[in-house]
């Protein structure tokens, strides 16, 4: 959600406004209240501190907030046809935990848990068929399949027909014949998911459908489950296509860094040296939780490894993977949690899977009920069925040549015009025929009725719900927040390039060089290496290259070179150090061995624009935002009432 990077305040209704609740801030028009204001204090403030000072703080950048969404309504942001639109598909997701049944979710929550203890290894054949297909591609598409599985069924194996010519659809199948490795509960779409965990290990399912097409799924193996884990791990990056040269230094390379790991070298700062993953190296060499029931996947090769390390602390041997050479290291394994412990993230799960879905239609019951629903369907299908003419066939029906002020059904008071379903079915007449109109008529009201019940619903959840409409008005500021905010302050700054230019003349002072030295540093990992390449460079016809060619002979993890304009107090390897121009004697620094030649010095001076433009840009946003909001605290009446502010004082 691409407005998040600037939703600073952003709350969340934990108990229903009080009727009499006091008013803390106005501006202009706006009112925002004592327990609106708490709950997002809170919400930014896992620690939230209730004294005085911390309060007027936080007041000062909540009415910063605040103006900038009372100049977006006043500017009609929130009335943009593209903005209004973002916000509808939002509030499609918000409110869709709150249109399932609750008691089925109950049993969703269960059947979720109980999968937990159980992990899958199946394979798949795909065929694959749009969401929207035409009744005629879905029946061949069907068809195809059930070819493939009445091959398996008569003897053939399952990875020969899923690689065969006309088989599976899945682009990966020729490498991995159609496998899928194991997985658990949430890992799969639900309707692929619930076919796995109901056929039996070497069965192979009927077709089931999903938003990809239908699938065969065979059953290869079930296990208990694992439970999650937490690695770090080395990586050597080194596609399995290589050639076996480079395959052989890769094998090499892991295989020294190993050996350094068993003999006690620390793992993480061995990571940050060598490991070619950047995401590991980044962060520690640490990767997200993996195993059951979470979202992230291993390829098997790394999981196998990973769950066979029986201790913390414990390190694998090499494995090879499609991707390269890993060196595992198990920092944390839990086992499978109780039911009272996982089920608040369960129900977070389900309420946000396609598995929800399958609630509906018992909720939309609850619904007719609770709103008195009334139905005439049937009468107005007979007639439509009588008055259609044959352009229906070619899908070149009119709507407007049914006219009709009857209702198709009413909710509570509402009445639903038949016109309103006359023109539902003319923008979904593709695939009908004689042999299948009444037919489609029936399913196209089903689809019709439910849209609308639930829409009717929808509407009424901000006034039912004020979690909801938290949420909803948290996503609306944030949206027409983030535009307004590219309009007056991102994008002006760099697109306003005279501004810029200005901007940065002014504050030359701020945008200096230190002083610089041009340099090739030779980075070393023991004293003797260090020494070795400082006697080689003694000789002006060995380059930078030839002395990596001569270190490196024997080992991949001796040396390492960066050639560059370095600002030495800006660099942890060359601060402090008493470098002079020429070749400077090996010192040490965390660890390694720094051998520096320095080509000559650049002394402290200006940047210029181009060598600054990052931080000047950066600072040229903050600028214009500064001025902006001087410009909106004397457009905008600011009313702070500091004495109920303060009574949030404990």
């Amino acid at each position: 959600m691409r407005f998040l990077a600037i939703l600073t305040f952003v709350f969340t209704a934990l108990t229903t406004f009080a009727q009499n609740d006091l008013v803390i801030l106005e501006v202009g028009d706006h009112k925002i209240t004592k327990s609106e204001f708490l709950q997002i204090y809170l919400k930014n403030n896992p620690a939230p501190k209730y004294d005085q000072l911390s309060l007027d703080e936080y007041m000062d950048l909540f009415v910063k907030f605040q103006l900038k969404v009372a100049e977006a309504e006043a500017l009609g942001y929130d009335t943009i046809p593209r903005l209004v639109q973002e916000l509808n598909g939002y509030k499609k997701q918000l409110a869709a935990p709150y249109l399932i049944d609750s008691s089925k979710s109950e049993a969703l929550i269960q059947e979720a848990y109980e999968r937990y203890q159980t992990e899958i290894r199946a394979s798949h054949i795909l065929v694959k068929l749009n969401p929207e297909a035409l009744p005629q591609d879905t029946l061949n598409a069907y068809k195809r399949i059930m070819v493939l599985r009445n091959r398996i069924v008569n003897g053939e194996k399952f990875e020969d027909v899923a690689t065969s010519k006309g088989g599976s659809d899945d682009p990966s199948v020729q490498e991995n014949k159609g496998d899928l490795g194991f997985f658990s509960v949430f890992q799969m779409v639900y309707s692929f998911e619930d076919v796995a965990y109901n056929t039996k290990v070497g069965e192979v399912s009927m077709p089931v459908r999903s938003k990809f097409g239908y699938h065969l799924v065979y059953v290869t193996d079930k296990r208990p489950a694992r439970g999650t884990i937490q690695v770090a791990h080395i990586m050597i990056n080194c596609p399995s296509h290589l050639d076996n040269e480079t395959l052989s230094s890769c094998e090499k390379k892991i295989n020294e860094i190993y050996e350094k790991a068993i003999k006690g070298d620390d793992f993480e700062t061995l990571a940050k040296t060598y490991s070619d993953d950047p995401s590991s190296n980044r962060r520690g060499v640490l990767l997200p939780e993996f195993g059951t029931g979470t979202l992230t996947r291993m390829v098997p090769e790394f999981e196998n490894a990973a769950f066979a390390l029986k201790n913390n602390e414990d390190i694998s041997k090499p494995i090879q993977t499609s991707y390269g050479y890993h060196i595992i290291k198990r920092l944390d394994w839990k086992p499978i949690s109780s039911f009272e412990e996982t089920k608040k993230e369960l129900e977070r799960k389900v309420s946000r899977d396609s598995r929800s879905l399958t609630t509906q239609n018992s909720f939309i019951t609850k619904l007719k009920k609770e709103y008195h629903f009334k139905d005439k369907s049937d009468k107005l299908i007979r007639y439509m069925i009588k008055e259609i003419d044959s352009s229906i066939y070619k899908a070149k029906w009119n709507s407007k040549d049914l006219s009709d002020k009857k209702y198709i059904f009413k909710i509570n008071k509402e009445k639903i015009n038949a016109n309103e379903f006359y023109s539902f079915v003319e923008n979904r007449q593709v695939g009908i025929n004689k042999s299948n109109l009444e037919s489609r008529l029936k399913d196209l009201y089903q689809t019709f009725e439910k849209e609308r019940v639930l829409s009717y619903e929808e509407g009424k959840l901000e006034t039912k719900y004020p979690a909801y409409k938290a949420l909803v008005d948290e996503y609306h500021d944030g949206i027409i927040l983030y535009d307004i905010m590219s309009e007056k302050v991102w994008n002006k700054a760099i697109e306003d390039t005279v501004g810029l230019k200005k901007f940065f003349e002014e504050n030359q002072s701020k945008y200096q060089w230190g002083k610089r030295l041009d340099a090739i540093v030779y980075e070393c990992y023991s004293k003797d290496i260090a020494t070795e390449v400082y006697e080689l460079i003694q000789n002006d016809t060995i380059t930078s290259a030839n002395v990596i060619d001569i270190i490196n002979h024997d080992s991949e993890l001796n040396l390492n070179v960066k050639t560059n304009k370095f600002e030495q107090e800006k660099t942890t390897y060359l601060k402090d150090q008493d470098l002079e121009k020429g070749i400077n004697k090996p010192y040490e620094f965390e660890g390694k061995f720094y051998v520096v030649d320095v080509s000559y010095f650049v002394e402290p001076g200006n940047k210029d624009l181009n060598e600054a433009k990052g931080l000047v840009t950066s600072d040229y946003q903050n600028y214009l935002e500064s001025t902006w909001l001087d410009e909106l605290k004397k457009k905008y009446t600011i009313t702070i009432h500091k004495e109920v502010l303060h009574t949030l004082k404990k």
